[in-house]
């Protein structure tokens, strides 16, 4: 039950880090909103990090993976806010959620992973979802949408470098790692588009940190408690509170095209990790 209580808490707290990114884009560049994402994480998690979990701070045994997935994630960030600025926060995070399915895909090559039939067939379904929300044709096809299938790409290639550093590197220490990557280029990015934020976008930045870090801890301790593969169809409850907050704060509610579409991948997703945790047994 802790786990399951932990991994929801994590899927609550991460929507509304993209809800105030979602504001924010009104006024400021997506850059600089990403920066704040990760210079705000490095500002609370290393202080929690030193005071509650030295012991875990030893250097990675693989740098170069450490350093890919920073980027990686930074990049998917880059790509996902972008597309929330444009359109809504249920179609963005709908066509992002193509991750696993590219994991699946991808695994054989990138992992040496076997890959079955009937996870082929889950995985076209679920990209004819995708399609489903685009409706490629039927309406206008923009970059902001492409970007979200960007993101999901780009999160997907983040997942299997996760699992690569699984066995060997401490997950706080990979989250602090992730962190200060983004922040590090981040930082030298962020000159070029700097606007002068004011007092109240300021605490937004750092909302979007705090709730990132929040989120992400919230995460590891879930795994404490559960195998990632229990806790993973979980994360499809991120969609629920993302649907509550466009509704609410962005007057967006999602087509029924979307939640059809988002019921197929959704339905994908959840077979493919029923059938991994099938071949694992056996």
């Amino acid at each position: 039950m802790k786990a399951i209580i932990l991994n929801l808490s994590a899927w609550v707290m991460l929507p509304i880090m993209d809800g105030f990114a979602k504001y924010l884009s009104f006024t400021l560049p997506v850059l600089q909103i990403t920066w704040s994402r990760y210079f705000f994480t490095v500002v609370i998690a290393l202080p929690i990090m030193l005071i509650f979990f030295r012991k875990n701070l030893t250097w990675s045994e693989q740098p170069k993976l450490q350093l890919t997935r920073g980027l990686l994630l930074f990049c998917a960030n880059i790509l996902f806010f972008y597309s929330i600025s444009i359109i809504s926060l249920a179609k963005a995070l709908t066509l992002a959620f193509i991750a696993p399915l590219i994991v699946t895909a991808l695994s054989p090559i990138l992992l040496g992973e076997k890959v079955g039939l009937r996870r082929w067939a889950a995985v076209i379904i679920g990209f004819i979802g995708s399609l489903i929300v685009l409706r490629p044709g039927f309406v206008e096809l923009n970059l902001a949408s492409v970007a979200a299938l960007g993101t999901g790409i780009l999160y997907g290639f983040y997942l299997i470098v996760t699992r690569k550093l699984h066995n060997s590197d401490n997950p706080l220490l990979t989250l602090l790692l992730t962190g200060i990557v983004g922040a590090v280029i981040g930082s030298l990015i962020v000159p070029v588009v700097w606007v002068q934020p004011t007092i109240t976008e300021w605490c937004m930045m750092f909302a979007i940190g705090f709730f990132a870090s929040i989120g992400h801890l919230f995460l590891i301790f879930s795994l404490k408690y559960a195998d990632a593969s229990k806790l993973a169809p979980l994360g499809y409850f991120e969609i629920v509170t993302n649907i509550i907050i466009g509704y609410y704060f962005f007057s967006h509610f999602p087509s029924n095209w979307t939640f059809f579409g988002l019921f197929i991948i959704i339905s994908s997703g959840i077979y493919i990790f029923k059938r991994e945790l099938v071949i694992k047994s056996n």
